[in-house]
C-alpha cells in the first residue's frame, strides 16, 4: 500500500516514517527540541549560528529553506561572519539570565562549522564552556569532519580539539542517531553545564534514509544531583559570578564527571551483543560502528553466530569522556578487545588507561590502530575504508576464535587486492572550475609571475597550469610571503582571495602585509557568494567600493577594480585612488601592479557562474540572449578557445577532418571569454528558442518489466558528474521506496561535485526483513552499476564494490570530456579501455545507451540524460520498485517534473522497443576523409595544390617499403596542409555552414555576428590585451564580405592575391615546404616510424595567427632535432 508524502514531511511529521538526509536531520533537531520543551512547560527559544563548510556546507541553506518552520518555533538562524564570532554569539545565547533581564526560560544554542572552524574557534569554545550553559538552554557544537579530505585543503579530526576545550562530545553512527543524540546533547548540556560537541562526518551528513520518528520519543533520564557525590550541591550552570580559577575548578572536577554520569544513566554507550563467555570484544563508535556491523554481515556473522564464536559488540555514543562503568563491565573475561575507530586513536587510549590497573591475568589484550606486534592494521591517516575493516575483523576474529571459515574471506581479500594492484583507471575525472566561472580568468597571471592560492575554489588553481603554488588556511592568504620575501629570488607575488574569505578573516592578512611592507598584489575575487559550499550569500556583504575604501584606509598603495560590466558603475562615484577598468585589462593591470612597491589590490568583480545560472533560472537576473557557436570547418582544433576561457563547456567534436570544438549550450554559463582568441570560427546569435523538438508521446502503459533482482537488500552504485543532476536519481529512488513503504538508504559522495568532478552514490533498497547498517556497499556486493558516467565507474572506490558474478551494468556510452582536455587538446579519452574495464568487473552489461544524445535529440538539452538512464534501468528489471512510486517521487519536485517523466518513459521505451522508429537516426559514425574526397576539395580549392598533391601521391605509391596505412595518413595530412584556411576559404566555409549550424541548435535567431581578427589588419592592436584586435562584425556586413571573398577565390596563388603576402600566409607556406622536404628525406630511407613521427608532429601545426606561429616553431624544432635531417632550416 502506497502512502501520500510531501517534501515538508521531514519537518512536519511527528509520527511514522519520513525520508530525510543527515543535514536535514540537523534542521529537524531544534524543531523537536522546542516541541519537547513546550511539553515540559518551558518557554524556550533556539539560536543557531556558524559558518558553512563540508560536510555541513548545506546546513545553512537547509535552515534558510525551513525558515518558515524555524520562525514558528521561535528559532533564529544567524549566519556567522566566521566560526569564532558565531561561537561567541552562541555563548551569548546562554547569558540571557544576566541581571534577570531574560524574556525566555532559556535559549538552546547550536554552533556549526567545519573541522578547521573548530580549530579557529577553540579560544571561544574554552571560554564559553568554562562559563557554562544555561539551566534551560544548553549548547550543541556540531563539527563537520572531512576525514578523507574529499572537499578540504587538509584532512581533519575534531575529536582532540573538543577534548582540549573540555567539551564532551557525541558521535552519531547514522541518521537514526542524529536527532536522538542531539536531544540528549541539549539535556546533557543543561545538566552538566558543559557545551556538548557532536561530530558529523560526510558519510552521515551526506546520507539519506527512511527514518522512524519514534527514535525521538525515547525517555531522557536526568540524573539526581546525588549521583555527583561530594559535588552534588555545586551549581554547574552559568552564574556570572565565578573567577576564572573557580570556573576551571568546576569544569575539571565536576562538569566532565556530570557528563559521564548523564551518559551512564541514559545508556548512550550500548552493549549490542552481550559478553556471554566471549573471547573477543569489538568496540566502535560513530560511522565506524555501522561499518563494523556491515563488515560482520559480509563475513556471515550475526548475533547468533557471534554468540557461537564468542564475539561481543559494544557501541560507543560518547567517545569522550569515555564512560568507565560500561567499558569495565563489557571487557571482563575477554581475551581480546579490538577497537575500530577512524583517524588518530582516542577510544583505544582511554580503554587502555581504564584497564591498566587490572591484573595482567584478567586484562584483555587491546589492539586497534596497531596489532599485537605493533604493525599498522587500521590506518590513522585519511578515512577508514570499509574493505579494510572487513579484512581486519576477519583476521582478528580468526586469531581469537580459530574459525577457519574466516580464512576463506582473508584469502578472497588477498586475491582481490592482488588483482586490484594490477588494475588502474584508464583516465581520471578531476574537479574543475565551472563553465563561465570567474576564477577561470581571474586566476591568470602574467607570464613569469607567481601566485599563491586561496582557499575554496581558488585552491583548485594549484592543480592547473597557472603558476599558482602553495596554499594556506582560510584567512592566511598571502601572508607566507611575509616570511619568504627576504630570502628568495623575486620581489613580488600575487595572492588570490575570495570576497567571502575577505569578510571571514582575509582582511587581517592584507593588514599584516601592509604592516610588513612587502610587495604583494591581493586579487580579491568578488563573486558575491560562498561558492565552494553551495553559493550562500554573505549576509549584508560589503560592496566592491566598500572593500576598496576599507583597504585604502589601511594603507594599500593602489586599488584597481575590474568588472565584466562597466554599466554597473555608470552612476557611481569612485573613491579617490580607485581605478575602474573592464576585466579584459587584467594582464595589463597586473603587470602595472607588479611594479608598485608595497601592497596593491585588484578587485575582480564577476558573479559566481553557478549562482548566475540558478538566478537566471528563477528569473532573478536577466538571462542574456546571446549564444556563441563554432563553425567546425573553420575550427582548427588548436585549443586556443580553451586556453582563453579555461571553460569545460568547450567540448571536442570528432569530424572526418579530426577533432574540432563545439560549445555545449546546456552547460554554457555565458561568460563569452572563449571568443577572445585569434580564431575566426566563432559567431554569435541572439535567441531564446532551442531547436523545435517534438518529444514523442511515449505510452506510459508500457508493460512492467520482469524483475531480475530479488535480494533482501538491493545494492545500487550510481556514478556521474557533479552539476548534472545525477544525485537527483538517488533522491528519487530513496523517496520512491519511502512512498511504497519500503526502506532505503543513500549516501552521496560529492566532494567537489558541483565543480564537474566525480560523484557517486551508494543506494540500498530493502524491506523490514533485513536492514543494512553502513550506507556504503561492502566489497563485491553491488547488484547494479548505474553508470551515468563511465569514467567515474572506473575509480577504485567504485571498482571495489563491483562483482563479475553479481553486478549488472547500465551504461551511458557518451562520456563528457574530462578536465585535462582543457589543457591537452589531443587527449585520448580511452573510451574502449574504460568500457573494457567495466565489462571485466561486472557480470553483465545489461543496457548501453547514449543518453546524452537521446536527451539532446528529444529535449534539446542534455539535462534529462540521467532520468532516461533510470528509465532504462527500470525497464531492464534492475530497479526493485514500482513504476507508480518512481513517478510520484518525480512529481514531488514540481520543477521539471513533466520532462523528467517523459525522459523516464523514453528510457523505458529504449529498452522495451529499441527498434521503435523514433530511435532511428542517420548513421553518424565518423571516418577520416577519403583520398578521393580530398582530391575533389583540392580541385575546387587550387589547381596548383591539387597538382602538388598528385605528385606526392605518385611518389608515395611508388615506394614499396611504406605501408598502405602510412601512405594514406601522409596524404591526408598533406592535403590538410595544402588546404590553407586563407581569407577566401574561411569566408566560403562560413557562407556554406552558418545556417546549418544554427538550425542544428535553435529554431529562430536574430543579430548574427562574426568575430574576426583578419591577419591583414593584425597591426591594429587591442589596447586591453596588446593582441591583434578582434572585431565583432554584424552579419549584414560580414555575409556580403564573405560572398565577395568567396567569389574572389580565383585570385588564390596569383600575384593579385593580396593575402598571400601576410605573415600568417608565409607561415602556412613554410609549414608546407618543411613537410615536403622532410618527407623527401624520409623516403630516401623508407622509414615507417619516422613517417609516422612526421605526421604526428605536423598535425600539431594548427590554429591561426600567433597560435599557429608557436606551433610551427615547435615543428621546426622537431625537424632540426630529428635523426634524419639534411635540411638547413635557416635557408627556408
Amino acid at each position: 500500500m502506497k502512502k501520500t508524502v510531501s517534501l515538508d514531511d521531514k519537518y512536519l511529521k511527528k509520527t511514522g516514517s519520513i525520508y530525510i538526509n543527515g543535514v536535514q536531520s540537523l534542521v529537524r533537531l531544534p524543531l523537536v527540541q522546542k516541541q519537547r520543551d513546550l511539553k515540559n512547560n518551558l518557554n524556550t527559544a533556539g539560536f543557531i549560528s556558524g559558518y558553512p563548510g563540508s560536510p555541513l556546507g548545506g546546513y545553512d541553506l537547509e535552515l534558510t529553506k525551513a525558515k518558515k518552520y524555524l520562525i514558528e518555533h521561535e528559532i533564529d538562524h544567524q549566519a556567522g561572519i566566521n566560526e569564532e564570532i558565531a561561537a561567541t554569539s552562541v555563548w551569548g545565547s546562554q547569558q540571557i539570565e544576566y541581571k534577570n533581564k531574560n524574556k525566555k526560560d532559556g535559549v538552546f544554542g547550536i554552533w556549526y562549522g567545519k573541522g578547521p572552524g573548530v580549530d579557529r574557534s577553540l579560544d571561544a569554545f574554552k571560554h564559553a564552556n568554562a562559563a557554562g550553559s544555561s539551566k534551560y538552554g544548553g549548547v550543541l557544537a556540531i563539527a563537520g569532519d572531512d576525514h578523507g579530505c574529499k572537499s578540504s585543503s587538509i584532512p581533519h579530526q575534531s575529536d582532540h580539539n573538543f577534548i582540549s576545550a573540555f567539551i564532551p562530545y557525541l558521535y552519531p553512527a547514522g541518521i537514526d542517531d542524529i536527532v536522538s543524540y542531539g536531544l540528549l546533547g541539549f539535556e546533557m548540556s543543561r545538566y552538566s553545564g558543559c557545551w556538548i560537541g557532536m561530530k558529523m562526518v560526510s558519510d552521515v551528513a551526506d546520507s539519506s534514509k527512511t527514518y522512524d520518528t519514534a527514535n525521538e520519543d525515547k525517555k531522557i533520564i536526568i540524573p539526581s544531583n546525588d549521583d555527583l557525590l561530594e559535588y552534588a550541591e555545586l551549581n554547574r550552570n552559568i552564574t556570572f559570578k565565578e573567577t576564572p580559577r573557580e570556573l576551571d575548578f568546576k569544569l575539571q572536577r565536576v562538569k566532565g564527571f556530570a557528563a559521564q554520569v548523564f551518559g551512564h544513566k541514559n545508556n548512550i554507550d550500548q552493549v549490542k551483543w552481550p559478553n556471554i563467555n566471549s573471547k573477543i570484544g569489538i568496540i566502535s563508535s560513530g560511522k565506524s560502528y555501522n561499518d563494523v556491523r556491515e563488515a560482520l554481515r559480509w563475513l556471515g556473522i550475526d548475533k547468533e553466530k557471534a554468540k557461537e564464536l564468542g564475539i561481543c559488540l559494544y557501541k560507543i555514543g560518547m567517545p569522550w569522556p569515555l564512560e568507565p562503568n560500561g567499558i569495565r563491565s563489557f571487557c571482563e573475561g575477554l581475551d581480546k578487545v579490538l577497537v575500530v575507530e577512524e583517524k588518530r586513536e582516542l577510544i583505544e587510549h582511554q580503554i587502555k588507561w581504564q584497564l591498566y590497573n587490572w591484573s595482567e591475568k584478567v586484562r584483555p589484550e587491546v589492539t586497534g590502530k596497531q596489532d599485537e606486534k605493533g604493525n599498522w592494521q587500521l590506518p590513522p591517516e585519511n578515512d577508514l575504508p570499509l574493505a579494510t575493516i572487513v579484512e581486519v575483523l576477519a583476521n582478528q576474529i580468526y586469531k581469537a576464535t580459530g574459525a577457519k571459515e574466516l580464512l576463506e574471506s582473508l584469502d578472497w581479500f588477498q586475491k582481490r587486492n592482488l588483482k586490484k594492484s594490477f588494475q588502474q583507471a584508464p583516465i581520471d575525472r578531476k574537479a574543475y572550475f565551472c563553465s563561465g566561472c570567474p576564477h577561470n580568468t581571474s586566476t591568470m597571471i602574467p607570464e613569469g609571475s607567481t601566485a599563491l592560492a586561496g582557499i575554496g575554489c581558488h585552491y583548485m588553481a594549484v592543480n592547473m597550469d597557472r603558476d599558482t603554488e602553495l596554499y594556506t588556511q582560510m584567512g592566511g592568504e598571502g601572508t607566507p610571503w611575509i616570511g619568504q620575501s627576504k630570502y628568495i629570488e623575486g620581489n613580488h607575488i600575487f595572492a588570490n582571495l575570495g570576497d567571502g574569505t575577505y569578510k571571514h578573516s582575509g582582511a587581517l592578512a592584507i593588514r599584516a602585509c601592509v604592516d610588513a611592507e612587502v610587495n604583494i598584489t591581493f586579487k580579491i575575487l568578488y563573486n558575491d557568494a560562498v561558492a565552494m559550499t553551495g553559493g550562500q550569500t554573505l549576509g549584508k556583504n560589503l560592496s566592491t567600493l566598500q572593500i576598496a575604501k576599507q583597504v585604502l584606509s589601511e594603507g594599500v598603495k593602489k586599488v584597481v577594480l575590474l568588472t565584466e560590466n562597466l554599466k554597473n558603475y555608470s552612476q557611481t562615484s569612485l573613491p579617490k585612488g580607485v581605478e575602474l577598468k573592464h576585466r579584459d585589462y587584467l594582464q595589463n593591470v597586473q603587470k602595472e601592479l607588479q611594479t608598485i612597491k608595497g601592497v596593491t589590490i585588484l578587485i575582480y568583480d564577476q558573479g559566481c557562474a553557478a549562482e548566475k545560472r540558478r538566478k537566471r533560472k528563477r528569473g532573478i537576473i536577466e538571462d542574456p540572449l546571446q549564444k556563441i557557436l563554432i563553425n567546425p570547418e573553420v575550427c582548427e582544433g588548436c585549443g586556443d578557445c580553451s586556453t582563453q576561457s579555461n571553460c569545460m563547456s568547450i567540448e571536442p567534436l570528432e569530424t572526418e577532418f579530426g577533432r574540432k570544438r563545439k560549445i555545449n549550450q546546456s552547460t554554457c554559463n555565458k561568460d563569452f571569454t572563449c571568443i577572445k582568441g585569434f580564431c575566426p570560427s566563432f559567431f554569435s546569435i541572439e535567441t531564446n528558442d532551442m531547436k523545435n523538438i517534438q518529444t514523442p508521446s511515449v505510452d506510459d502503459e508500457l508493460p512492467d518489466p520482469i524483475k531480475k533482482i530479488d535480494e533482501e537488500i538491493t545494492n545500487i552504485i550510481l556514478t556521474g558528474i557533479g552539476g548534472t543532476g545525477v544525485l537527483t536519481i538517488s533522491a528519487i529512488l530513496g523517496m520512491a521506496a519511502n512512498i511504497e513503504n519500503k526502506k532505503s538508504t543513500t549516501l552521496d559522495m560529492t566532494g567537489l561535485s558541483q565543480k564537474g568532478g566525480a560523484v557517486w552514490a551508494y543506494i540500498k533498497l530493502y524491506s523490514d526483513k533485513k536492514k543494512p547498517y553502513s550506507h556504503k556497499i561492502t566489497p563485491g556486493m553491488s547488484d547494479v552499476l548505474l553508470a551515468c558516467d563511465q569514467v567515474v565507474a572506473t575509480k577504485d572506490e567504485i571498482q571495489e564494490v563491483l562483482s563479475n558474478k553479481r553486478t549488472y551494468a547500465v551504461l551511458n556510452t557518451n562520456s563528457a570530456p574530462v578536465a585535462d582536455f582543457v589543457s591537452n587538446t589531443d587527449i585520448d579519452f580511452k573510451s574502449n579501455e574504460v568500457r573494457e574495464l567495466i565489462k571485466n568487473s561486472t557480470k553483465n552489461i545489461s543496457v548501453e545507451l547514449d543518453t546524452i544524445d537521446l536527451s539532446y535529440r528529444f529535449f534539446g538539452n542534455t539535462i534529462n540524460a540521467n532520468m532516461i538512464q533510470l528509465g532504462a534501468a527500470f525497464q531492464a528489471g534492475l530497479i526493485p520498485l514500482e513504476r507508480e512510486s518512481i513517478l510520484q517521487a518525480i512529481n514531488l519536485n514540481k520543477s521539471g517534473a513533466e520532462n523528467n517523466i517523459k525522459a523516464f518513459n523514453l528510457g523505458r521505451l529504449a529498452v522495451h522497443d529499441p527498434k521503435n522508429p523514433i530511435f532511428k537516426q542517420t548513421e553518424n559514425s565518423i571516418q577520416s576523409v577519403s583520398i578521393n574526397d580530398l582530391k575533389e576539395i583540392l580541385a575546387s580549392y587550387s589547381k596548383k595544390s591539387l597538382k602538388a598533391f598528385n605528385q606526392i601521391e605518385s611518389t608515395l605509391n611508388a615506394n614499396k617499403d611504406l605501408s598502405k596505412n602510412v601512405i594514406e595518413e601522409v596524404l591526408i595530412e598533406y592535403g590538410r596542409i595544402c588546404l590553407i584556411k586563407d581569407e577566401y576559404r574561411v569566408a566560403s566555409m562560413h557562407l556554406k555552414n552558418y545556417k546549418k549550424i544554427i538550425k542544428n541548435e535553435f529554431s529562430s535567431w536574430s543579430k548574427l555576428s562574426f568575430y574576426l581578427a583578419p591577419p591583414i589588419l593584425s597591426f591594429i592592436k587591442d589596447k586591453k590585451t596588446g593582441n591583434p584586435r578582434k572585431f565583432k562584425i554584424p552579419g549584414n556586413i560580414a555575409l556580403p564580405l564573405f560572398f565577395i571573398l568567396d567569389k574572389l577565390s580565383f585570385l588564390r596563388d596569383t600575384p593579385l592575391d593580396i593575402f598571400r603576402y601576410s605573415k600568417e600566409r608565409r607561415h602556412d607556406f613554410e609549414h608546407k615546404k618543411l613537410f615536403e622536404q622532410k618527407l623527401n628525406d624520409i623516403l630516401k630511407h623508407s622509414n615507417n616510424h619516422e613517417m609516422t613521427q612526421l605526421i604526428e608532429n605536423s598535425k600539431k601545426v594548427k590554429g591561426y595567427g600567433s597560435i599557429k606561429e608557436k606551433n610551427l616553431a615547435i615543428f621546426k624544432k622537431y625537424i632540426s632535432n630529428s635523426p634524419i635531417n639534411f635540411l638547413n632550416i635557416k635557408n627556408i
